[in-house]
This record gives structure tokens, C-alpha cells and sequence, in this order.
């Protein structure tokens, strides 16, 4: 079988893939949501959010190295930036940079300044941890069908650490947040769509089998976003 490995090390060239008082007799959740009253939250701690900056961007990374040493290809921008660099030949880090920084605009205009700093943040944290876990890391063993399934969960808790703490790691993750705030969209189901089209395009570096199983991947990572973030169950300040 040929195919093209990833070669996850070319991520550290990358440039830099969310307070209120409780009520004085707060109802449960479900009651709040029923009554039609606004469903309030505190607000995360300095030190709540970099716990999970770190946390989330481990778990992202560590799924992108399970993709990289089987072949697999990963969604969003980060897989835009793949193709763009295997078919045209354009630097992997320069092709990343281009490609998110409409939605880095976006990020600062519609999401606010908080959450583009924790975004740029948490892409820098990305591109370190890619670099450093293979020195940290190797697999003896490691199976497509395992690493699309497990990969693809590590990297959608990873994300949804993040959307839970108003960052993300760019690219479709902030025009994803941006629809399900603006339209009420599920952010796993949009990005899951955005993800199906890039994908697609990996037909033209990828044979059909490791195309399957990164669409498998992609399917675990947005499942788990589509299930676990939604707006009416969880609220981050």
C-alpha cells in the first residue's frame, strides 16, 4: 500500500485545529432552561484556563502524532495546509499561516480579543508539543483503525477542552464557534461538514484505505464535539 506519511515534525515551522453571579437561589440546570430564565456559569479562573490550554493541546497533539506515524490525514486547516503543501509544494508553516488568517480576523472581530489570544496561544502550545512528543514518544505498534478511532477521541476532547475555555486552535474551530453562537449550528456538525470537504481533497496524495479511516478520524474527533459542547447544556465565560 503507498501512501504519503505525514511528517508531523514540519508543524513547529507553523506560525501561531471559549462573569457572572449565580442567581441568590439558583435553580438546577434543567429547571433554569425550562423556566426560560438565562442559564449562568462562573466564570473560569486564570489558572483553570491554562490548565486546560495545556491540557487540550497534549491531547490534540498526541492524536496528530497517532495520525502522522500511520498516515492518516487530519481535517480542518491544519489538513488544508497538508494538501497545499503536498500538491503545490508551498511550505508547510507558510501554507498554515495563510490559510488561517482570515479566520484569525474573524476571531478578533466576532469573538472578541480574549479569545483570540488564548487561540494564538493554544496553536503555539500545538506546534510545541508536536515537536517534542516524538522524543518523548514511540509507537511499536500502532494500528490505521485504532489510531483513527483513538486519535480521532483524543483530539475532540482536546478541542472541546478548549471551546469550553473560549479558545480553540483556529482555522474551522473559530468559524465553527462563530455559527453555533451567531446561528445556534452545532459546532461538531459544522466543522464535521468542513472536515468532510478537506478530506475529500486527500484523495490526491492518499490511497482510498487511509482516506476511509482519516474520514473515520474525523467522524470520532466531531461526534465528540457535536455531543459534548452544546450551548444549551454547558456555558464557559
Amino acid at each position: 500500500m503507498n501512501t504519503m506519511p505525514i511528517n508531523t515534525s514540519c508543524l513547529a515551522t507553523a506560525p501561531a485545529a471559549i462573569g457572572a453571579a449565580e442567581a441568590t437561589q439558583p435553580l438546577p440546570a434543567a429547571s433554569r432552561l425550562e423556566s426560560g430564565s438565562s442559564l449562568v456559569a462562573p466564570r473560569h479562573q486564570p489558572f483553570e484556563d491554562v490548565q486546560a490550554l495545556f491540557t487540550g493541546t497534549l491531547f490534540v497533539a498526541f492524536g496528530v502524532l497517532m495520525f502522522g506515524n500511520t498516515g492518516l490525514l487530519t481535517g480542518g486547516t491544519t489538513g488544508l495546509a497538508f494538501l497545499i503543501h503536498y500538491t503545490l509544494g508551498w511550505n508547510f508553516g507558510a501554507a498554515l499561516f495563510l490559510v488561517n488568517v482570515p479566520f484569525y480576523v474573524l476571531a478578533w472581530r466576532r469573538m472578541g480579543r480574549v479569545f483570540t489570544l488564548k487561540t494564538v496561544l493554544a496553536v503555539g502550545l500545538l506546534s510545541g508539543l508536536v515537536t517534542l512528543l516524538p522524543k518523548w514518544v514511540s509507537f511499536g505498534v500502532l494500528s490505521p483503525l485504532f489510531t483513527a478511532v483513538m486519535g480521532g477521541l483524543l483530539m475532540g476532547v482536546g478541542i472541546l477542552m478548549l471551546f469550553r475555555h473560549r479558545a480553540s486552535l483556529g482555522g474551522f474551530n473559530v468559524l465553527a464557534l462563530f455559527l453555533q453562537d451567531r446561528y445556534g449550528w452545532p459546532a461538531g456538525r459544522v466543522q464535521m461538514a468542513m472536515d468532510a470537504v478537506v478530506l475529500l481533497g486527500s484523495f490526491a496524495v492518499l490511497d482510498w484505505q487511509h482516506v476511509a479511516l482519516s474520514v473515520l478520524g474525523a467522524v470520532m474527533l466531531n461526534q465528540t464535539l457535536a455531543t459534548n459542547h452544546r450551548k444549551e447544556r454547558y456555558v464557559a465565560l
